[in-house]
């Protein structure tokens, strides 16, 4: 049963040939199996999660997400589940109440199976996790659990947070579709935040339809039809982005060949150059996300400042630096660079461009360089992860896609034309 991506076995419950109790078995028995060496949960309780199956069998379905189990990255609030965001800080906190989207799932039916490990607060201090490809090597970060769990079969689908590039970068490295929405999509009450012009709540999933499944049933988006996909004909610009020397030759080869296949398989290709002020777009999302982690953070570094790590007190204290001129420049900037995106994509359906600078880095000590995602999120644009390929060590590789702003549902249909294609 852990086969069967969320849409399938949704399409099984609903048909009676599955029930909802069955496949949350199934993915207890891989998570018992596998926990001890990929680790990416924070919290589960087996008679918690199949008492919710047995409930949804009990009753008719809700919505396409009736009785699919769902994982929740450990920094969006469950009110029956710890929530500790990663750190030692909130070790046991039990919220209040639901973060939206969980309680949203709940509504539809859908089962919150348990807690994804997060890094620290959603940042670059590594938890836990590791790569379920490969142990010795990072699963990234900062969705790791989320990632890993989805990788190995645990879950079928899982929520994710980005604010750099924490959807995009660990789908690459596990190998898993990585869906970072238009900023805003989903509702974002009761996620920790620590970026409010940037953190955005997605998807990790086996498949493209699985990730417009979850993010339709929770906003009321038309829900996405593949049947024409095959007819497609997608306008690509192939992106190398102001960072392309910051990748490795596996990923120059990897995009460049992606780009002549796609060309080959009827789509038009092009590459696109950005503009130069595109390439302080980098330090802007550093130096802004780090403008506002400083006051986000205020109660944590002023009350608990040694239960913080180096690395996080170190850009704590950088964002402290960051004066309101600055911030408000960066925002400008942004927003120019928005208008000329809008520009770009009268052009193209699609962006091409690398998730991350490489395969995932051996070690556990740090969870990989965003650069690859960082003025994406800036810009809310949204993103995907697609896996295709592999690095020297044999770990997956990933490519991006990325569409105009407000342009999801195009961004499924044209990334599901670019997997058939590259398949």
């Amino acid at each position: 049963m852990n086969p069967l991506s969320a849409a399938e076995a949704a399409a099984a419950i609903a048909a009676g040939k599955l029930t909802s109790e069955a496949l949350v078995e199934a993915c207890l028995e891989r998570i018992a199996q596998r926990e001890e060496d990929v680790r990416a949960w924070a919290w589960i309780d087996r008679e918690q999660a199949l008492a919710q199956a047995r409930r949804r069998d009990r009753e008719a379905p809700r919505s396409r997400l009736h009785g699919i189990p769902v994982g929740v990255k450990d920094v969006i609030d469950t009110c029956d589940m710890p929530t500790e965001y990663g750190s030692p800080i909130y070790r046991g906190h039990r919220p209040a109440c639901d973060a939206a989207c969980v309680a949203q799932v709940r509504e539809l039916g859908g089962v919150i199976l348990g807690k994804t490990v997060s890094t620290e607060f959603a940042t670059r201090h590594p938890n836990k996790t590791r790569n379920p490809r490969n142990p010795a090597h990072t699963p990234g970060g900062s969705s790791s659990g989320s990632a890993a769990a989805v990788a190995d079969g645990m879950v079928p689908i899982a929520f994710g947070t980005q604010t750099s590039s924490s959807i995009v970068r660990p789908a690459a490295f596990c190998g898993v579709v990585g869906y970072k929405p238009t900023f805003g999509v989903i509702n974002r009450a009761g996620l920790k935040f620590l970026s409010e012009s940037m953190d955005t709540i997605g998807t990790l999933t086996r498949t493209i339809a699985d990730a417009a499944l979850l993010v339709e049933e929770l906003t009321g988006m038309e829900v996405t039809s593949f049947d024409d996909v095959a007819s497609l004909r997608p306008r690509i610009g192939f992106c190398r982005t102001p960072y392309w020397n910051q990748a490795d030759a596996a990923t120059h080869a990897l995009l460049e060949a992606a780009a002549r296949r796609l060309a080959r398989a009827g789509a038009k290709v092009r590459e696109v150059e950005l503009g130069e002020e595109f390439g302080a777009l980098a330090e802007t999302q550093i130096e802004v996300s780090s403008y506002e982690f400083f006051r986000a953070l205020t109660h944590e570094r002023t009350r608990f400042p040694q239960l913080i790590s180096e690395s996080l007190t170190g850009r704590i204290a950088a964002g402290g630096r960051v004066t309101r001129e600055q911030y408000e420049a960066g925002l400008a900037r942004t927003e120019r660079c928005r208008k000329r995106m809008a520009d770009v994509f009268l052009d193209y359906d699609l962006l091409l461009a690398p998730s991350a600078p490489g395969e995932a880095p051996h070690g556990l000590e740090r969870t990989g360089d965003p650069i690859f995602g960082l003025m994406w999120t800036l810009l809310g644009l949204p993103c995907l992860t697609l896996p295709h390929g592999t690095g020297p060590a044999g770990l997956p590789l990933g490519v991006q896609f990325i569409a105009r702003r407000g342009g999801d549902s195009d961004l499924f249909i044209a990334a599901e034309w670019a997997r058939r294609a590259l398949a």
